[in-house]
């Protein structure tokens, strides 16, 4: 429990100085290290116009020709979300920024375009494209967000890390917009925009038109309840079945190690000389704690059993049959045949008093067996 508490503490003195690192992420309002006021002012200063929304029917409303719309986190927008907003882009021959998308949101937003699971280790990289706002910029720091490969044949693949591209363009020849996947939001912070060709790829990407549209996903948004027909399970990351069952078959694999024999029991010398009768004391005191009088009974008619049968002529097997113990033993004794068999396979005791009893009963028949 203490070791627990200190955990506890330590989790929220780390919260708690660390609260404002991320205050106003991807926020163009915002001149924290992680916000993006440094772009918005610098757009301003080029004529362009930026406005930040926060609910989908904003975003919506404002898609047009001559606006960018730049969409913070695509991944928090939920399937419906994507198909609607999809939609309107495609028909409105703007561009379209997706900032550090995932699988999530690429299949509604992007089609064609998946994102590789393994992230590039390169931070700065050279454009390696045809794209003139990426060949103006040159290097840019794209390398440590995701990597993706599309099936557009006339999209420009540019700032490749281990040979996938971390930032797309995908033309829309029918509207004349296009939409454009950015592997990493390094670009768009207030402490990175001085930073190689940051600044120069940012301005070019987000300034191709004379508004600015910076959509910032919020779960406060009203269409974000609209969940289609998906149930619990539909809302679970992909690979939760796989990882219950992996969990289910390492617990019985542990279950089957903690519970496997290694063989016989083998006899081992005690590192000290116990005494039989201190023995029976300890084993006598544990029966009478959880008042095992039951077990106790039998431990003595048992035991008495296997003594009187080597003095009547019966094999030691066949000590515990009463067909054959009992017949043997009136012969020795001429008594009652009913009573040996109360006394040797009787019903346990009621109380101490008979249990003490029984055990004095048993020595008396012992010794008059014995008896030449």
């Amino acid at each position: 429990l203490l070791a627990l508490l200190l955990l506890l503490s330590a989790a929220v003195a780390l919260a708690i100085l660390r609260s404002g690192d991320r205050h106003g992420h991807l926020d163009p309002r915002s001149a924290d290290p992680y916000g993006s006021r440094a772009v918005a002012a610098l757009l301003a200063d080029h004529g362009v116009s930026t406005r930040v929304v926060t609910t989908l029917d904003q975003a919506r409303t404002a898609a047009g020709p001559d606006t960018t719309l730049l969409v913070a986190v695509p991944d928090l927008l939920t399937q419906k979300q994507q198909s609607r907003l999809r939609t309107t882009t495609s028909a409105s021959g703007g561009r379209t920024v997706l900032v550090a998308p995932g699988d999530p949101s690429l299949g509604g937003l992007a089609p064609g375009v998946t994102a590789d699971p393994a992230p590039g280790f390169d931070t700065t990289l050279a454009p390696d494209c045809s794209l003139a706002a990426a060949r103006r910029a040159g290097t840019a720091e794209l390398g440590d967000g995701l990597r993706y490969t599309t099936t557009a044949r006339d999209a420009d693949s540019c700032y490749p890390s281990d040979g996938l591209p971390t930032l797309l363009r995908i033309p829309d020849t029918a509207q004349g917009g296009d939409t454009v996947v950015l592997g990493a939001p390094d670009i768009l912070y207030n402490d990175r925009l001085d930073k190689q060709g940051n600044a120069s790829l940012a301005l070019q990407l987000l300034g191709s038109r004379p508004h600015l549209v910076w959509y910032l996903p919020s779960l406060t948004d009203d269409s974000t309840q609209d969940t289609g027909e998906h149930d619990f399970f539909d809302l679970l990351p992909s690979g939760w079945l796989w990882g219950t069952l992996q969990l289910f078959i390492a617990a019985a694999l542990a279950a089957l190690w903690r519970a496997r024999r290694f063989g016989p029991l083998v006899p081992e010398r005690l590192p000290v000389a116990i005494r039989a009768s201190e023995t029976a004391e300890g084993r006598a005191r544990l029966y009478r704690k959880v008042n095992a009088r039951d077990r106790a009974a039998a431990a003595l008619r048992s035991t008495t059993r296997i003594r009187l049968a080597p003095l009547l002529g019966i094999p030691v097997t066949q000590a515990h049959t009463p067909e054959t113990l009992l017949p043997a033993l009136a012969g020795r004794l001429d008594g009652d045949g009913q009573d040996l068999h109360d006394l040797l396979f009787g019903p346990p005791p009621g109380d101490d008093a008979a249990l003490v009893s029984l055990a004095d009963r048993l020595d008396a028949l012992e010794r008059e067996v014995r008896r030449p």
